[in-house]
């Protein structure tokens, strides 16, 4: 079954960390660009970070940068968020997202995993 599986999230306080991951199974995740998005209620989609097929270069939205990171593992077929210093304003549902990095450009998006930063 080709699948993306986002777990990690959950409640956590302000200042806190979590680390969200994103499994890919039936697929080789090694040959898709890899990037998380998150929406909060009443918003929109909004693009967090993105890693390339190897994983040589990635960015992260200006409301992230320096707390959050996007990594790869490709021997275990996952991509990694490691969310830092988080802010009530990161509360979201996470989603990670795969592009095949060939002309046929394949798309898989994970469900979603709730991420809520609350005291």
């Amino acid at each position: 079954q080709v699948q993306l599986v986002e777990s990690g999230g959950g409640l956590v306080q302000p200042g806190g960390s979590l680390r969200l991951s994103c499994a890919a199974s039936g697929f080789t995740l090694s040959n898709y660009a890899v990037s998380w998005y998150r929406q909060a209620p009443g918003k929109e989609r909004e693009l967090v970070a993105g890693i390339t097929s190897a994983g040589g270069r990635s960015n992260t939205a200006n409301s992230v940068k320096g707390r959050f990171t996007i990594s790869r593992d490709n021997a275990k077929n996952t991509v990694y968020l490691q969310m830092n210093s988080l802010k009530p304003e990161d509360t979201a549902v996470y989603y990670c997202k795969a592009i095949e990095t060939t002309i046929v450009r394949t798309t898989y998006w994970g469900q979603g995993t709730q991420v809520t930063v609350s005291s």
